[in-house]
């Protein structure tokens, strides 16, 4: 019997014990941007230092999944899950030691540093999770797609409440006290993790050839391909643009507008990822995934891409249409933004099923690395053309690019093909 055989029977209690991990460490990820982001924008920080914050995070997070893979496939999925929390608890201990004292050029330094470690373990914890699915999924009846959803989008909206709490946190307790708060209760769950932790997992596979990692399907490098920018697209306007210009269009510049600011912002970004964690859940219902063949739901990636398409490119013609801050596009920047989550929800969600139908049970692990790391390098480029395209041309040039990255996303897509008996390994 392989190595890599699940015990079935077990299955179910290996998989909710992978997802609470998931979402423990997923609410502190989400806190934790949220709180970067904000902190350092109050202490003067431009769009592009704030961007480079998140710089070696994103790199970080590639260099991870191309070697996480292999890891788990040599020394087994829970080592890279334990380790994920805990270089997580050891990121949130370190931030808490920044010094207010330091210099701008310090600041960042560090915190990019402790950002990447962050990166690290997030990318363990992710390909830990994406991968348990595939090995203790039920087969048949859309079973790998509905359970695949159930995780992303409970991540997800876990992790828009992870935002809601990062910018409570700060307003209440102040930066300090938040992240040593987040570092004890995640502390907490990894030893409850480490102890009660069922069976069910593969506990890894020796000589394993870290060269496997490299797919040679080019179904998973062209989904691959597409991830970057489909990811790109997101963060682009995500992660600096968007929640600095609601910060310029809600705080006055006094104390009291700063945390109101902290508020609404954190809430908008809480509810955007937790609608679009709702939505990634439905998404097989919305496909019709149960009843349609495999080839179907490879064509409908292009389709859905080119529909995401449509708004950003709306958004930048409103843009375009009002140089300086009004209300009438704050509040559609709000609703085409919501649609946008809608969408890219659908998008994101038929991708991490297709990544696990492409994969092969023998290799999962490898395949969902290199994907991830593609996702990854998407957000990457997201997160550099954020900053840089805000401070260059504003909110135009932010959704303009969103948009032309919508579209390679679906040129790549519509290169992935239906073939049932391609041999990945």
């Amino acid at each position: 019997m392989s190595h890599l055989a699940p015990a079935r029977p077990e299955g179910l209690s290996a998989y909710i014990a992978v997802t609470a991990a998931y979402w423990a460490f997923m609410l502190t990820d989400g806190a934790l941007r949220m709180l970067v982001l904000l902190h350092f924008h109050t202490l003067g920080f431009s769009p592009v230092q704030l961007a480079y914050l998140f710089i070696l995070y994103e790199v970080a997070g590639m260099i991870t999944n191309l070697a996480a893979g292999w890891i788990a496939l040599r020394f087994g999925l829970t080592s890279t899950l334990y380790a994920g929390l805990g270089l997580q608890v050891v990121a949130l201990l370190a931030l808490a030691q920044l010094d207010p004292g330091w210099s701008i050029a310090a600041s960042v330094a560090f915190v990019m540093c402790v950002q990447g470690l962050s990166g690290v373990a997030k990318d363990l914890a992710k390909m830990s999770s994406k991968s348990a699915v595939k090995l203790l999924a039920p087969s048949g009846d859309g079973g790998l797609f509905r359970w695949v959803a159930v995780l992303t989008g409970s991540k997800n909206a876990v992790k828009g409440l992870g935002f809601l709490l990062g910018a409570a946190l700060l307003a209440v307790l102040g930066f300090d006290w938040a992240v040593l708060g987040m570092a004890i209760v995640l502390g907490v769950i990894l030893v409850a993790v480490v102890l009660f932790m069922p069976s069910g997992l593969p506990k890894g596979r020796k000589g394993t050839k870290f060269s496997e990692v490299f797919s040679k399907s080019a179904n998973v490098n062209w989904l691959s391909a597409a991830r970057v920018f489909l990811f790109g697209a997101r963060d682009v306007w995500f992660v600096v643009g968007i929640p600095i210009y609601f910060y310029a269009v809600l705080s006055d510049g006094t104390e009291d507008g700063n945390r109101a600011a902290f508020f609404m912002i954190g809430t908008f970004m809480a509810v955007w990822v937790i609608l679009y964690g709702m939505v990634q859940a439905s998404a097989p219902k919305i496909l019709r995934a149960a009843s349609r063949p495999e080839g179907e739901l490879i064509r409908a990636a292009r389709s859905w891409a080119l529909a995401l398409f449509v708004v950003p490119a709306a958004l930048t013609v409103a843009v375009a249409f009002s140089p300086a801050p009004q209300t009438w596009l704050t509040v559609t920047l709000v609703l085409g933004l919501l649609a946008f989550g809608a969408l890219f929800a659908v998008n994101s969600s038929l991708h991490s099923y297709l990544i696990l139908a492409f994969s092969k049970s023998e290799r999962v692990t490898m395949d969902v690395g290199f994907y991830y790391m593609a996702n990854a390098g998407g957000r990457l480029i997201g997160t550099l053309l954020s900053g840089l395209t805000y401070q260059i041309g504003g909110l135009t040039l932010v959704m303009g690019t969103a948009a032309v990255m919508v579209v390679l996303a679906a040129l790549t897509s519509g290169r992935l093909t239906d073939q049932t008996n391609e041999v990945t390994a």
